[in-house]
């Protein structure tokens, strides 16, 4: 890539860079996601101070935004989508939305825990930071449960479905061998002799971080299970509050709900046709079947799934750096995990600002599985990898010379992410990457789950009518819908379709988001005609960092 030269910073850049300086200082786990290693000892107020605190910081970054000049059009990108997510973020909390925030994937509950996933345990120093964040643990809960009472006392509670299964979580991590336990038993240092008192003092942490969630749990099940809403439906108001969040955009609920029905008919369709493909005359269920009974697809233990993911993901970082991406040095190395969690799913987490910890995938492997089918999980390795999220997210982080650290680090939407990383498994079928029907009918699988996630969320958060028009949607009806459009265990069904029940609209983003991304290119294709360069729109989309959908349309078509 031909260097240019380093961009002076303006003060709108000022105000983004502040602001990232104030979500770290009150939220450090933010500071730890990015790489300041200087926050990893502590979690903030995580009471109602603290989100007021929060809100006010926010009043006050809009109006220094609203009162810098704009200099160049990376200012007035900056300027457009900064100001649409502070807006939305006071929105959301004049709304009481945080009173409510409870849910099994993404919600302070799971954050307090997870943050250890990504902190540095190679040094003492590290597990020194580790220990101090552990002894913090039982403040921010506390905070947290405080939030949560507060919620109860102004009558804004999540739903009852939300509360048990948080609480169910919490007593995992509550027992003796769970999580913290476990976590501080391997503490140590490879050719160094560990310190005692630390030792020590990491496992009184641990002890301290369980109790906290036993008492969580307590609360969830004898305070707030009683006064829990009843419904999952949040309504429209609260939906389009949600909606925006996730995509960066505003969106028409309801042609998106036909046009997402539609889409769930094409994706059937095309599994159906390629389903022939792979075994004549066979359905879908009977080719996955064949599939499923090939040992040459199956892989055998986490350590064989873990060599195939880095083998896959490596491949692809070679090849596509030499043809249809130019992709940084910095980003070349991707590592693919096995998540410490056996809660299942799959998942991205990006490299610190100084790339000293790179961009990782992260396999969640549930507790008793220990068999993979190479043909499912291919289109996930481009998903979470190159070109998906690794590529998106790693290319707004090299960004240094021209972007602040809001855009390259913490800007950005799940529809924006999540939309790329879809586009992104169509894109590897257009370049010939899932050529074999077998991989196709993997990527079909996921496209066909996402397909149905827009009409189920939509369906049974706005309770719209059933597409029989038999009724109203309905958890029950939901659970029912989702088992006949992914060919995936029971289990698993049930936690999908309870984490769309209490994050609403975050589930649909990832399809909206490619039907926006695939949108955007053909219309520029439309407008350049034969001077269109694939190759040139991507690199020009992506340069832009993390940015809200509208934004992202705005600053390629202009208007």
């Amino acid at each position: 890539m031909t260097s240019e030269p380093a961009r002076t910073p303006t003060e709108i850049d000022r105000v983004a860079e502040g602001w990232v300086d104030v979500l770290v200082e009150l939220r450090p786990v933010l500071g730890t996601y990015i790489g300041r290693a200087s926050t990893d000892g502590g979690y903030g107020d995580y009471s109602p101070d603290g989100d007021a605190q929060m809100v006010e910081a926010a009043r006050a970054t809009l109006a220094n935004l609203e009162a810098a000049e704009e200099v160049d059009d990376v200012d007035r990108i900056t300027r457009a989508d900064l100001r649409s997510q502070l807006e939305l973020a006071i929105q959301s909390y004049d709304a009481g939305l945080h009173l409510r925030d409870l849910n099994v994937i993404a919600s302070p509950s799971q954050e307090l825990r997870e943050v250890f996933d990504l902190m540095s345990t190679d040094s003492v120093e590290g597990w020194e930071a580790v220990s101090t964040r552990l002894a913090a643990l039982p403040e921010a809960m506390s905070g947290y449960i405080a939030t949560l009472r507060e919620g109860i006392s102004r009558g804004i509670t999540p739903a009852r479905r939300q509360v048990r299964e948080v609480a169910a979580q919490a007593r995992k991590n509550a027992r003796p061998e769970g999580f913290f336990g476990e976590f501080v038993a391997s503490a140590g240092v490879d050719g160094d002799e560990f310190p005692e008192a630390l030792r020590a003092e990491l496992e009184q942490g641990a002890v301290a971080s369980a109790i906290a969630y036993q008492e969580f749990a307590e609360f969830l099940e004898s305070e707030l299970d009683a006064v829990a809403a009843e419904k999952d439906a949040v309504g429209r108001e609260i939906y389009e509050l949600r909606s925006r969040e996730f995509l960066g955009a505003t969106i028409d609920l309801d042609e998106t709900y036909e046009w997402g029905l539609d889409e769930l008919a094409r994706m059937v369709a095309e599994q159906q046709s390629i389903a022939k493909e792979i075994k004549r005359g066979a359905s879908v269920i009977e080719a996955i079947s064949f599939l499923d009974n090939d040992p040459s697809r199956k892989l055998h233990g986490t350590d064989a799934l873990q060599a195939w993911m880095q083998e896959t993901s490596d491949r692809a970082v070679e090849e596509l750096g030499a043809t249809h991406f130019d992709i940084p040095e910095e980003i070349r190395t991707l590592e693919c995990m096995i998540a410490p969690t056996q809660e299942g799913g799959i998942y991205y987490t990006g490299p610190t600002e100084d790339f000293s910890r790179p961009g990782r995938m992260w396999w969640s492997v549930p507790e008793g599985v220990t068999e993979f089918d190479t043909w499912r999980e291919l289109t996930t390795v481009y998903h979470e990898g190159v070109p998906g999220h690794h590529l998106q997210i790693g290319q707004a982080v090299v960004q240094s010379d021209t972007l602040n650290s809001w855009r390259r680090l913490l800007a950005g939407t799940s529809g924006h992410a999540e939309g790329w990383a879809l586009y992104a498994e169509r894109l590897m079928q257009e370049l010939g990457y899932l050529d074999d029907p077998a991989d196709r009918l993997g990527m079909l699988d996921g496209q066909r789950m996402r397909a149905a996630r827009v009409v189920l969320d939509i369906g049974v958060h706005l309770e719209k009518t059933l597409p029989d028009g038999s009724g109203p949607w309905t958890a029950e009806y939901a659970y029912e819908f989702m088992s006949r459009n992914v060919n995936m265990n029971e289990g698993f069904v049930r936690f999908e379709v309870n984490r769309y029940l209490g994050w609403p609209g975050q589930a649909p983003s990832y399809k909206v988001g490619q039907r926006i991304w695939e949108n955007l290119r053909d219309e520029v294709q439309r407008r350049e005609g034969d001077d269109f360069s694939i190759k040139d729109f991507h690199g020009k989309a992506l340069a832009m960092g993390g940015v809200g959908l509208d934004t992202l349309k705005t600053a390629i078509l202009g208007g």
